[in-house]
């Protein structure tokens, strides 16, 4: 995987959860890195060995290229532009109200780059914008510049997941690299020569639609497995082998097919939500998007529904809860299912024992523990105590190896219901349990 050594800085402005790890790919790849971020706290945990979320395998990695000294992070934007020459851009674009990506980050990392030409500059729109985004970049820096460096600008869509994002950097099934000039194509192959995968070779505006089109089509995966198992749940069939089939096709594949209560993160609903804006600002019809968001976004209420018409009245009862973030393999939460879930639970009266590996501490600062109310325990048979239900929220592998046979004769009513449609409904009712999955019989 190591390249020989190269003399040239590369430079990652922001340091999330894109950029950390294309950060640190690249050093795995043999590349002197700079990494900078606009929050001087998230800089300082980084310098020590500590990354600011959980990903896996993250840590080691950080610690590993920290010591032999191919990564360096420094609070000083300023200095980091300067030193590098090939600038990677992976600031966070958040949605606003109306739906449109929050381009605000990039341009100021834009204008900071036009102050700080000290010869020629790769600027490498990393952060996820919509069509036009490595335009304006240019148009920016040209309108603001301060000096007469020469400047390139090109656009290197990521790809990474979360849970599995360090394999995905290094590891990737493509690299798309939107460009202008043959000098950017000359330099970007070259620093990804290491991973001796597909390059595809695009414009500006086809590499940033890539990554869009990519979320949005993904997302309709989900939310057709899920409008299915709505299917299957009215006439008795079983979504599972539903999907099962449709992933045998190599036309479809079996990625994204797995029925639950929909798609959260920070990716997909924004992106997704970004692309319908696209498309509305460029007088396309985009309502397919619609329908699959109005599809994902009706998921919470079919699984309470599924509850209410088992426990009938929810004050007092006492609910287990297994899984927060939004998938296995990370401490993220945003728009995460569980947030909403959580919330309703508690406007109708029960009381909640919670427990996921990484996330609690994310959710605790939404909803701080409260006695009689809500509870973070230590482990799924802590939340499964006394319950009268138990939630599968994040399917985490850990749960598929739990002991459910003492899960049983601890709760006070054996009924699990299965939002992830994790585990195998003939043998937890041979257990004694009442299960509900999502779109089984």
């Amino acid at each position: 995987m190591v390249s020989e050594e190269h003399n040239d800085t590369i430079g990652v402005i922001g340091l999330g959860h894109v950029g950390l790890t294309t950060a640190l790919g690249l050093a795995e790849m043999g590349w002197s890195v700079v990494g900078t971020d606009s929050d001087a706290e998230k800089v300082a945990l980084v310098q020590k060995g500590s990354p600011p979320f959980y990903e896996p395998d993250l840590e080691q990695l950080l610690r590993k290229h920290l010591g032999n000294g191919r990564f360096k992070p420094i609070p000083d934007v300023e200095q980091a532009l300067e030193q590098a020459s090939t600038l990677f851009v992976c600031v966070g674009t958040p949605q606003k109200s109306n739906g449109d990506a929050d381009v605000t980050a990039i341009e100021g990392v834009a204008q900071a780059i036009a102050r700080h030409l000290n010869g020629y500059k790769l600027v490498v729109e990393k952060s996820t914008g919509p069509v036009m985004t490595a335009h304006w970049i240019r148009r920016t820096i040209e309108r603001y510049r301060n000096g007469d460096g020469e400047l390139d600008v090109a656009c290197n869509p990521e790809f990474l997941r979360q849970g599995t994002a360090v394999h995905d950097v290094l590891y990737p099934e493509r690299v798309v690299f939107g460009l202008e000039t043959e000098r950017a194509r000359d330099i970007l192959t070259r620093l990804y020569a290491p991973l001796n995968c597909p390059i595809m070779l695009t414009d500006l505006n086809t590499a940033e639609i890539i990554k869009h089109a990519a979320n949005a089509f993904l997302s309709t995966k989900i939310s057709f497995i899920n409008m299915v198992a709505d299917l299957c749940e009215a006439t008795n069939a079983d979504v599972t082998q539903v999907a099962q089939a449709l992933g045998l096709d190599q036309r479809i594949g079996p990625g994204f097919l797995n029925a639950g209560i929909g798609f959260g993160g920070y990716c997909l609903p924004k992106d997704l939500r970004a692309f319908m804006r696209i498309g509305e600002v460029s007088g396309v019809d985009f309502s397919l998007l619609r329908e699959v968001e109005r599809i994902n976004l009706s998921r919470v209420e079919h699984f309470l529904g599924k509850l209410l018409e088992n426990l009938w009245v929810l004050q007092k009862k006492t609910l287990g809860i297994l899984g927060l973030s939004f998938k296995p393999g990370t401490d993220d939460i945003r728009e995460a299912p569980s947030l909403e879930i959580i919330g309703r639970l508690l406007q109708e009266g029960a009381v909640l024992q919670i427990y996921d590996p990484q996330a609690m501490s994310e959710v605790q600062r939404i909803y701080p523990s409260e006695a009689g109310r809500i509870s973070y325990v230590s482990s799924a048979y802590e939340a499964a105590r006394g319950a009268d239900a138990l939630l599968l929220l994040t399917e985490w592998p850990e749960f598929k190896d739990l002991d459910m046979a003492e899960i049983r004769r601890t709760m006070r009513l054996p009924m699990l219901l299965d939002g992830r449609n994790l585990f195998d409904p003939s043998e937890l009712r041979r257990l004694g349990f009442t299960y509900y999955g999502m779109g089984r019989p």
